[in-house]
């Protein structure tokens, strides 16, 4: 898979490398947003440490973060528990995405770097490939994340993309809950190969057009199973 174009994390410096507590973050999170946490489960931080290979003290950091974005709960005495999963939230969620994705696509058709435009070309390139037969659902998941974690990041704007990431990750939950369900990914998954050739242009009108068709059609395809 290709990896957009690394930016420094917020308040550090170019080329510094992530602390404990972000390592900790984004391997929970990803745990949490692809259900290998699942939905209701009950966090055994020993459990993470042990196999994050991390002291206490990171993985506390990162579940407060992770709390604050509404992918884990925690209870007075009770202890702390991934978030559950309401499918009445999905109307919310695409509402704030079909505002958001198209703003931050036509944004990133403006103000992509040569090197965010490069990383759109691969990407392009791998969305082409994904209707083969050894693409299985959660390739074409981790596919779909790439791309729009590369146009948020091409944005510029640091607080547009943590928001977006925010409703992503929600949107994404919904998504592998139905995984088993839902028809013809590889075509949803495809959808991105037009928006990124829009952005490679630098078209953000058309950028914006498909990026809002894409949410809506995602929203369609999840009420279709529910």
């Amino acid at each position: 898979m290709v990896k957009p174009q690394q930016r420094p994390a917020r308040g550090g410096t170019p080329g510094e490398p992530p602390s404990l507590a972000g390592l900790a973050y984004r391997a929970i999170q990803d745990r949490l947003v692809r259900l290998d946490i699942r939905p209701g489960a009950p966090i055994n931080e020993e459990e993470l440490c042990l196999s994050l290979g991390m002291g206490r003290t990171p993985v506390r950091e990162a579940l407060k973060r992770l709390e604050h974005e509404r992918l884990v709960v925690a209870y007075p005495r009770r202890g702390t528990f991934a978030t559950e999963i309401n499918v009445t939230d999905l109307r919310h969620i695409s509402e704030v995405r079909e505002l958001l994705e198209p703003a931050a696509a036509a944004s990133a058709a403006r103000h992509a770097t040569p090197a965010d435009r490069t990383a759109f070309q691969a990407l392009a390139g791998e969305v082409a490939t994904a209707a083969g037969p050894g693409d299985r659902p959660g390739q074409l998941m981790t596919l779909d994340t790439q791309v729009h974690r590369a146009i948020y990041a091409a944005t510029g704007n640091p607080y547009l993309e943590d928001t977006l990431i925010r409703y992503g990750n929600l949107a994404t939950r919904i998504w592998c809950l139905f995984l088993d369900r839902l028809e013809d990914m590889a075509a949803h998954v495809g959808e991105h190969r037009a928006l990124l050739e829009a952005l490679i242009s630098g078209d953000a009108s058309q950028a914006a057009r498909i990026a809002r068709q894409h949410v809506t059609e995602f929203d369609r395809a999840i009420r279709a199973v529910i």
